[in-house]
């Protein structure tokens, strides 16, 4: 069974950094292109960044363009999103989800899901 866990949360400053993980399970990830997403406090989930399956093509969203990095290490089976300089309007919870896919990264129509990881940005 498909598993995903997310890691790396908490309470980070403005201008800080911090590395989120994405754990996964139960599958070979190398199968899968891997999608980070948020959701603020009383806004609806929404695409961060995105990787295909070998790592060889991203996306970002406006908003985190310039300031994260999305990474996988396929030879352990986990992906990492990287946020620098975070601001208040990035506390959330984030998420990584997978689909198994031949080309691209995709928002959308997503296999598998965490539980999510909070993110609290404040001084």
């Amino acid at each position: 069974q498909l598993q995903l866990v997310e890691s790396g949360g908490g309470l980070v400053q403005p201008g800080g950094s911090l590395r989120l993980s994405c754990a996964v399970s139960g599958a070979n990830l190398l199968n899968f292109s891997v999608s980070w997403f948020r959701q603020a406090p009383g806004k609806e989930r929404e695409g961060v960044s995105c990787i295909t399956k070998r790592g060889g093509s991203t996306h970002y969203a406006d908003f985190v363009k310039g300031r994260s990095t999305i990474s996988r290490d396929n030879g352990k089976n986990t992906a990492y999103l990287q946020m620098d300089r975070p601001t208040p309007e990035d506390t959330a919870v984030c998420f990584c989800a997978v689909r198994q896919e031949t080309n691209g990264c995709y928002y959308s129509n997503m296999q598998s899901w965490g539980k999510g990881t909070l993110v609290v940005v404040s001084p």
